[in-house]
């Protein structure tokens, strides 16, 4: 009677598993709030449509931040809707929920996501490189850049280059449809919509994807030197395993068009990108809360 759920609560994104049934929501962690009593109007998709065009009687807002909770009533109340999604109105047993949290957070931004999750009703975008063996972590670690902070990158490159001010949608926008981490010779181009910086005005202007790359490539290497410092601090037996089976990435920032390129050349070590990346964190969730006698040692649990 009592379901299991697990949670990967995104920057970006959140998904919710149950055990027994899969992947049963992968909405944009958006959340809208009338103004005056802070009542949740939509959460998900619904929010995400209003993101910059919120009268000012609603805000709506990304209660993650860099990968930890930046909102807590906000998650708080973004969860309690998934749970409730899940377990219907009139719940008789409280779930069982497991949320996945990045590593490298502190006890602090852990104790959140326990909180807020068990005031939800239940019993980060960071990026984050790993070494795992014999079903532990060996070596961590964490960078608070993620897909959030490369739309951010193109934000500042348009106002810097264009003197064109965008907004998120926009951003994440160009980076899904143009964007690539290398040069490529025949680069695409997007016209976007966005107000001048100077004059105040709607105006609209092309940007092509060596553009798209040259905004966001610092941000990359910033990535890429997470990854960097796991490798130089790896077991020397570990790194042999790694140079034969290579890195495995996964998120949704591993898609970005020719990252797995760019990361093999500055690591020397062949990366892939995981099928249906964006669902490995979700999915390995719910294999571990289904398993979770052999993964004790690894979860935090409180009730």
């Amino acid at each position: 009677m009592r379901k299991r759920i697990a949670i990967d609560l995104g920057t970006a994104n959140t998904l919710v598993w149950v055990a027994g049934e899969g992947l049963i929501a992968n909405e944009p962690t958006v959340v809208a709030i009338a103004s005056d009593n802070g009542k949740v109007v939509a959460i998900g998709e619904e929010a995400k449509k209003m993101l910059g065009r919120t009268p000012e009687s609603l805000i709506a807002s990304r209660p993650m931040r860099e990968g930890v909770i930046a909102d807590y009533q906000i998650t708080e109340a973004m969860l309690r809707y998934f749970i409730g999604k899940v377990c219907g109105r009139f719940q008789l047993l409280k779930p069982d929920v497991m949320i996945c949290v990045p590593a490298g957070c502190t006890q602090v931004e852990r104790r959140a996501a326990l909180d807020a999750t068990l005031s939800a009703g239940a019993g980060g975008g960071a990026a984050e490189a790993a070494v795992i063996s014999l079903g532990g972590v060996v070596v961590h670690k964490s960078v608070r850049v993620a897909g959030n902070k490369i739309d951010e990158a193109i934000q500042e490159y348009l106002k810097r280059k264009f003197n064109l001010i965008i907004g998120d949608q926009t951003a994440e926008e160009i980076k899904i449809k143009i964007g690539t981490a290398i040069p490529i010779k025949k680069p695409e181009n997007l016209e976007l919509s966005g107000r001048d910086q100077v004059f105040g005005l709607p105006r609209t202007a092309t940007i092509n994807s060596n553009e798209v790359m040259e905004a966001i490539h610092p941000t990359l290497m910033q990535i890429i030197g997470a990854v960097k410092g796991v490798l130089e601090d790896t077991p020397p037996e570990l790194a042999a395993d790694i140079i034969d089976k290579g890195i495995v990435m996964s998120g949704g920032t591993s898609q970005l068009l020719n990252f797995d390129r760019l990361l093999t050349e500055e690591t020397g070590v062949p990366a892939h990108v995981a099928e249906d990346a964006i669902f490995c964190v979700v999915r390995g969730t719910g294999v571990v809360m289904e398993n979770i006698e052999l993964w004790k040692r690894s979860v935090i649990t409180r009730r």
